[in-house]
């Protein structure tokens, strides 16, 4: 089974054992040569670590029995860390009202914060001076013009 295709049956069964948890969905899932599995689940409330947990061990046990028997992988399932873009819409919406920095394609970088998104379209208000010369502009940046987009942390 190549690559791809394994992908493709990880996903299928992490999709199946998701159906059990409204609320969390799949990110990504990677497989490198050396059969390191990294799976990315998210969660509209948050990705709770007994889930993730949950999750680790039922995919093991399936992935055991039926991509790599002779034992050699490993796996790691786990929350989209900060320093990863978003990349599904759910994970767009999730974030509302939260500070990004969102990187064109151009080059071009926004900053500020997520106000809305549709399905081909968010709005970014980038927060420009200070005080009595404090100006707030809105930015609509097509989706298709995103090269990435990450939260950025604000105190």
């Amino acid at each position: 089974m190549n690559n791809e295709n394994q992908v493709e049956s990880v996903e299928r069964k992490v999709n199946e054992l998701l159906n059990e948890w409204p609320g969390y969905f799949l990110v990504d899932i990677s497989i490198k040569p050396t059969n390191n599995l990294k799976v990315f689940v998210d969660a509209d409330q948050g990705a709770a670590i007994d889930q993730l947990s949950k999750l680790n061990r039922a995919l093991y046990k399936w992935v055991e029995e039926n991509l790599f028997p002779n034992g050699d992988f490993s796996i790691e399932v786990s929350s989209p860390g900060l320093d990863e873009p978003l990349k599904l819409n759910r994970q767009y919406v999730k974030n509302i009202g939260r500070f990004v920095e969102v990187l064109l394609k151009n080059g071009i970088k926004k900053e500020g914060k997520l106000l809305s998104v549709s399905d081909d379209e968010i709005v970014v208000e980038e927060e420009k001076g200070k005080g009595k010369k404090k100006e707030l502009i809105e930015h609509k940046v097509s989706k298709q013009e995103i090269k990435s987009t990450k939260i950025q942390i604000r105190i």
